[in-house]
């Protein structure tokens, strides 16, 4: 007996809490409402206006534009001047070189796959034209090959960013 009238005096106390905290937080409504009130007059101010090509007819005075013209000017005359021609031949020789090393790397990496999956390949096959044996396993041998062909693309990528500073265009590298 003892057990139950326990029980339900602690349940009589969390009733009388909860119905305590119901009518507090009943209340709290009211306070939000200045809130609402306050962002009213913010919403009352008259929005700036958006000028699009159709309504420029319509505008009154000058329009200013967003930038100087005079650096549109240098911009526009840097890129129509001709560029350095043995610059450029230099450029490219060192482009054709770099992309004829990947082309070497991405043969050897399809030997390697080939030999890997089993078919016969002459230059992936651990002998190489010096005759030496490689110990290296093809997954440590082809890992190496594309950290080098990464190296091959970053260079390339460097060299046409350089390129690009000193104001050659890529379509004069092709």
């Amino acid at each position: 007996m003892p057990r139950s009238l326990s029980f339900a005096i602690i349940l009589s106390l969390f009733a009388a809490y909860s119905a305590a905290a119901q009518s507090q937080d009943s209340g709290a409504p009211a306070p939000t409402a200045p809130s609402q009130a306050a962002a009213t007059p913010a919403e009352t101010k008259k929005p700036k206006k958006v000028w699009t090509n159709e309504d420029l007819s319509s505008a009154n005075g000058a329009v200013s534009v967003v930038g100087d013209s005079k650096s549109a000017a240098k911009a526009k005359s840097n890129t129509s001047k001709p560029s350095d021609a043995p610059y450029i031949g230099s450029v490219r020789k060192r482009l054709e070189k770099l992309q004829g090393e990947i082309a070497d790397i991405d043969k050897q990496l399809a030997d390697l796959k080939n030999f890997s999956a089993g078919e016969p390949s002459t230059s992936a096959s651990g002998i190489k034209l010096n005759k030496s044996y490689e110990r290296e396993p093809i997954e440590v041998q082809m890992r190496a090959l594309h950290d080098k062909k990464r190296d091959l693309e970053s260079k390339i990528d460097a060299l046409l960013d350089e390129a690009r500073k000193k104001g050659v265009d890529s379509s004069q590298l092709r």
